[in-house]
């Protein structure tokens, strides 16, 4: 099994955030509230080259906060977890404190 998974091309290794079930005093959320679809940026490839053949880097980096799309990524699971793959073109923005 891999221990590290290292995207090609313009490709962004994302795991999913998932938002708490229950606040800190134990009040429990419902499942549809309005919460962001965002991930956390795991691995980036190198990018995507342009008919020139110059070097498109990718605009996230690893440790990156993104806000993904409601649909779409490739899923793919390393031991216990699970991440999703994107093109750096489909994530939609990166989000900041």
């Amino acid at each position: 099994m891999a221990k590290r998974l290292i995207p090609t091309l313009n490709r962004v290794l994302v795991e999913k955030v998932l938002p708490p079930s229950k606040t800190v005093s134990g009040i429990l959320l419902p499942e549809k509230s309005a919460q962001l679809n965002s991930g956390k940026v795991i691995a980036v490839g190198p990018g995507a080259r342009d008919r020139a053949g110059n070097l498109i880097p990718v605009s996230v980096k690893e440790g990156d906060s993104v806000l993904l799309p409601e649909f779409g990524g490739t899923e793919v699971k390393l031991g216990e977890k699970e991440f999703l793959l994107y093109r750096d073109e489909d994530i939609m923005a990166t989000l900041h404190d």
